[in-house]
């Protein structure tokens, strides 16, 4: 059945939109972009910030257009004398309740959409002096700063957690001129069954929720002469890293990244993939093991993404035993740095420091578990986001598009596009499954991309033949998708066999470390992380080793030190376990 369509009138341009759209939508396709602070689209268009006003012919009152539908014939002005005041007024009066410190500001520079807005509408922050709130600023977690006083109150990270991740841990407390957002009980984040994830801080306009900077501890251990500084980076930073300089979505900019973590001075600088491709050899020994153990638990769950981790800790502690016992790639990466490459390369443990380049804030708090390589050694001393790391970028005066590329250092810098695969949603399982087929049916799968679990759906499955049995796979991304799963699971009621969990939409490409996008862009219907994916995906199949058991240096690895996959010394120093976690 054909889609019915409406004709209507945007400031006298005539555009033709299916039934049920937003006049904000119907906007930007006849070529007007209405500004807006609350919406951003599938999280949230409460219209409470007002900012999106439009006059509508024959309306008593000015219209929320990214609430508002458009109707047959309706006429529409988002430019009007009316319009343009309200919306200055609405504007000057959250600048009135405002954080008046944007150098200090972690958005200040670069990104606030506030700041953008006021400019744009000419708004004097002096306008309505008076009373104003003073909110305590809460930095007490390990990965999470947030600064109410310069809160909007627009919602978008309570639709964030709500909506996308299904945590719900956040929301408005008190009411009137006193409202803040925060926790239940007006608790601190750290005490809540928050998971990390970070996409609040992704989804707020300002600079009300920012990761914890680390990026002082690293600059101080680069500056220690008694200290060997290693950095590991993750597969999806060199997709996004680019963008804090103005660059395309989704460019691929490795080599100017490796150059530019040199001339940050690291002693050496690693590439994570390496340790994803060890976390593919450890998890798919471990699946076989299961799958051949009638009293095994299975589904085996990935255990790579924290927050993913700490969800099932705070909510399905019953379901434990289904996570694999793996450590992520970043803590392996720590664990084989402060284990064989000291050994090898005769370096005290303890005067190594380990940094990680992140796409996750989630890996800060993940780098505070036990289970370490090192007894009294954390395997990774400070993990930075991709924004961390442009931040040292600019501190240092690096011009980082005028750099050449530069190569990975030995040994931890030759990794697989099956780790590199790993930034994007679906890509743990696909990688898994090249290397499982092959070692199971003795001959290469026949097309490696395994598309089946790649696209933008919450729950996607396949099923794949192990050597003459059948194994049903399922790739999740969000935690409100993964508890549909889950529940089924719990219950008894799960086909699946091996499922692979994205804390993040789209997987790490998007996670809650990366650079942060304009809202315009994400209301465009732009997807970042579709964006970013291809720049891995296209990578991947250029390449000619697509294969984590087809690594050399992490077969040198095993044969030198780890010994068999999956046996004693390899268990000990890349596998870890996990313990219940109260949510309040």
């Amino acid at each position: 059945m054909a889609e019915k369509m409406i004709k209507l009138k945007i400031n006298n341009i005539d555009v033709s939109v299916p039934s049920g759209t937003r006049i904000y939508d119907a906007a930007r396709k006849a070529g007007f972009s209405i500004p807006t602070l609350c919406y951003l689209k599938d999280v949230c268009n409460d219209g409470s910030c007002r900012i999106c006003i439009v006059e509508v012919k024959g309306a008593k009152n000015l219209v929320t257009s990214c609430y508002a539908r458009v109707r047959e014939g309706m006429e529409v002005f988002t430019n009007t004398e009316k319009v343009l005041l309200d919306r200055k007024i609405t504007l000057e009066l959250l600048l009135s309740d405002h954080s008046k410190d944007c150098p200090s500001c972690p958005r200040g520079a670069t990104g606030c959409e506030l700041k953008q807005l006021s400019i744009d509408n000419n708004c004097d922050i002096n306008n309505y002096p008076g009373a104003v709130n003073n909110y305590t600023k809460e930095d007490t977690s390990a990965y999470l700063v947030r600064d109410n006083n310069r809160c909007v109150l627009c919602r978008r990270c309570v639709g964030m957690c709500e909506n996308i991740q299904g945590v719900g841990v956040i929301g408005a407390n008190k009411r009137g001129f006193p409202t803040e957002i925060g926790c239940a009980f007006e608790s601190e984040i750290k005490d809540t069954a928050c998971i990390a994830c970070g996409q609040c801080i992704n989804a707020c306009p300002v600079g009300a929720l920012s990761e914890k900077d680390d990026t002082a501890k690293v600059i101080a251990a680069i500056n220690n002469p008694d200290l060997h500084v290693v950095v590991g980076v993750a597969p999806a930073v060199r997709v996004a890293l680019g963008e804090e300089f103005g660059g395309e979505i989704g460019k691929d900019v490795e080599g100017k990244m490796i150059t530019a973590l040199k001339l940050l001075g690291f002693d050496k600088v690693f590439d994570v993939t390496t340790t994803a491709d060890m976390t593919i050899l450890e998890e798919g020994a471990e699946l076989l093991g299961r799958l051949n153990d009638k009293n095994a638990a299975l589904p085996l769950m990935t255990s790579c993404s924290p927050g993913w981790v700490s969800y099932v800790e705070y909510n399905y502690p019953q379901l434990i035993p289904h996570l694999s016992s793996c450590k992520s790639p970043q803590q392996m990466f720590g664990a084989i740095i402060k284990t064989y490459y000291a050994k090898k390369f005769h370096i005290d443990p303890k005067k190594i420091f380990v940094v990680t380049v992140m796409p996750c804030i989630a890996k800060k708090e993940e780098l505070l578990k036990g289970d370490n390589a090192v007894e009294s050694l954390k395997d990774v001393d400070v993990s930075i986001t991709t924004r961390e790391l442009a931040k040292l970028i600019k501190v240092n005066s690096i011009e980082f598009n005028k750099l050449k590329n530069g190569k990975w250092d030995n040994p931890l810098g030759t990794g697989t596009t099956a780790g590199l695969i790993f930034g994007s949603t679906g890509g743990v399982c696909a990688a898994a499954v090249r290397t499982l087929y092959e070692k199971t049916n003795g001959k290469p799968l026949a097309d490696l991309d395994f598309k089946a679990v790649r696209g933008e759906e919450g729950i996607k499955e396949a099923t794949v033949n192990l050597g003459g049995k059948d194994v049903n796979v399922a790739v999740v991304q969000t935690l409100k998708m993964a508890k549909k799963v889950m529940d089924d699971i719990a219950q008894g009621k799960s086909k699946y066999h091996f499922v692979e969990v994205m804390t993040c939409p789209g997987g790490c490409v998007n996670g809650g470390g990366q650079p942060i996008v304009h809202s315009n862009v994400v209301n465009d219907h732009i997807n970042v992380a579709t964006l970013r994916a291809q720049a891995i995906y296209a990578k991947d199949k250029k390449a000619k080793v697509r294969k984590s058991h087809d690594n050399e240096v992490v077969a040198t690895i095993y044969k030198d030190f780890l010994g068999e996959v999956g046996g004693h010394t390899a268990h000990k120093i890349l596998h870890t376990h996990y313990t219940k976690r109260d949510k309040y």
